[in-house]
C-alpha cells in the first residue's frame, strides 16, 4: 500500500513566508490527524506526466507567475478530471480559475493579467486594491464543503495576492459545475470548489498563514485527510 504524498506545486522560496508556512501547516494538521504524509516540493517546470503516479493530491502553492503556467494548468486539469484531491491557494486558486475557463468552459485563451495583461479574455484581473497583508472577514455558501469544514457560516483570513477573480467573468464561471462558496462584503470571489469531486478547493487567501501546531487550519486538515484516503486508494 502506498504512503500518501502530497506534491506542493510552486517555486519554493525559502524567504517566502507562505511558502515557509505551507510546509508547517501541513505538520500542524498531520500531526494533529496523527497522519503520516510525505510531502515536498515540485517545481512547475519539473511537472512531467508521471507526477499523479507517486502523489495522491496536490497543492498549488501562493507564488505565482510560475515558470511553466502550462505544466501546473495540466496538473489542476490532471487532478480535476481524475478525482484527484487539488488544494489551491493564492496563486493557486487564481489558476484553478484559468484551466475551468479554458478546460471546462471552452474559454480557450483565458488568460491571468500577470503573464499578459491585454489578454482578450482576462478571467484574472489585477485587484483595484492590494489584498497583500490584510486579514478579511468572508462569507460562506450555506451547505458548501467549505462551511461544513469551517463549521461556520463565516470566516476572517489573511492574504498575500495582488490578484483575483474578474468580475466580468464571474457570471461565466457560474454557468458550470464550480461553486463560488466564499466571498466577501462586497461580493468579491474567495473560495471556490467543485461538487462530488474528491476535494477540489481553491481560497485566494493563504490559510496556512493562520495554522499553529495547537489549532491546524481545518482547511488543510480537510485536505490531507481526502490526500490520505485517494493514496490508501490508490493500488501498490
Amino acid at each position: 500500500m502506498n504512503l500518501p504524498t502530497i506534491a506542493i506545486i510552486g517555486e519554493y522560496a525559502p524567504d517566502y513566508e507562505p511558502h515557509r508556512a505551507t510546509g508547517a501547516a501541513i505538520d500542524h494538521s498531520s500531526n494533529m490527524l496523527a497522519m503520516t504524509v510525505n510531502a515536498h516540493w515540485v517545481s512547475s517546470e519539473e511537472i512531467t506526466h508521471r507526477l499523479f503516479e507517486t502523489h495522491s493530491a496536490i497543492w498549488v502553492a501562493p507564488g505565482s507567475p510560475y515558470k511553466s503556467m502550462e505544466k501546473i494548468l495540466w496538473a489542476i486539469q490532471y487532478a480535476r478530471e481524475n478525482n484527484i484531491p487539488c488544494f489551491g491557494t493564492c496563486g493557486g486558486f487564481q489558476h484553478m480559475i484559468i484551466e475551468y475557463a479554458r478546460h471546462a468552459l471552452g474559454f480557450v485563451d483565458a488568460q491571468h493579467a500577470e503573464y499578459d495583461p491585454y489578454a482578450s479574455n482576462l478571467f484574472v484581473s489585477k485587484l483595484g486594491c492590494s489584498l497583500a497583508g490584510r486579514k478579511l472577514q468572508l462569507q460562506f455558501a450555506p451547505g458548501s464543503r467549505a462551511s461544513k469544514i469551517y463549521a461556520s457560516p463565516a470566516a476572517i483570513e489573511q492574504y498575500y495576492c495582488n490578484f483575483g477573480v474578474n468580475p466580468n467573468y464571474i457570471e461565466a464561471l457560474k454557468s458550470g459545475p464550480l461553486d463560488i462558496v466564499g466571498s466577501d462584503s462586497e461580493g468579491e470571489v474567495r473560495v471556490i470548489e467543485l461538487p462530488k469531486h474528491a476535494f477540489f478547493l481553491g481560497t485566494l487567501f493563504v490559510p496556512q498563514m493562520r495554522s499553529t501546531p495547537s489549532h491546524p487550519h481545518p482547511l488543510v486538515s480537510a485536505f490531507l485527510q481526502a490526500a490520505v484516503h485517494h493514496g490508501l486508494d490508490s493500488p501498490c
